[in-house]
C-alpha cells in the first residue's frame, strides 16, 4: 500500500507536494507502523487500538 501510494503520488501535479501528496504519503506510512505497533504491545487490546487507527489512516487515503 505504501509504495502504492508513492507511486501514484508521483504522477501528481508539483503544487501539491506540501498538500495532498504529503498527506497523503504520512496516512500510508502510518498504516504498517500502527500495526507493527500493535502486535509489540502485551495485549489484544492494544493490538486492536493499533488496528483501528490503521484502518482510519487506510480510510483517510
Amino acid at each position: 500500500m505504501v509504495l502504492l501510494v508513492y507511486q501514484e503520488t508521483q504522477r501528481f501535479p508539483a503544487d501539491e507536494w506540501f498538500g495532498l501528496i504529503s498527506q497523503m504519503r504520512r496516512a500510508a506510512t502510518s498504516i504498517p507502523s500502527n500495526i507493527a505497533e500493535g502486535s509489540g504491545r502485551g495485549s489484544d487490546q492494544d493490538f486492536a487500538r493499533f488496528a483501528r487507527i490503521a484502518a482510519g489512516s487506510t480510510n483517510e487515503i
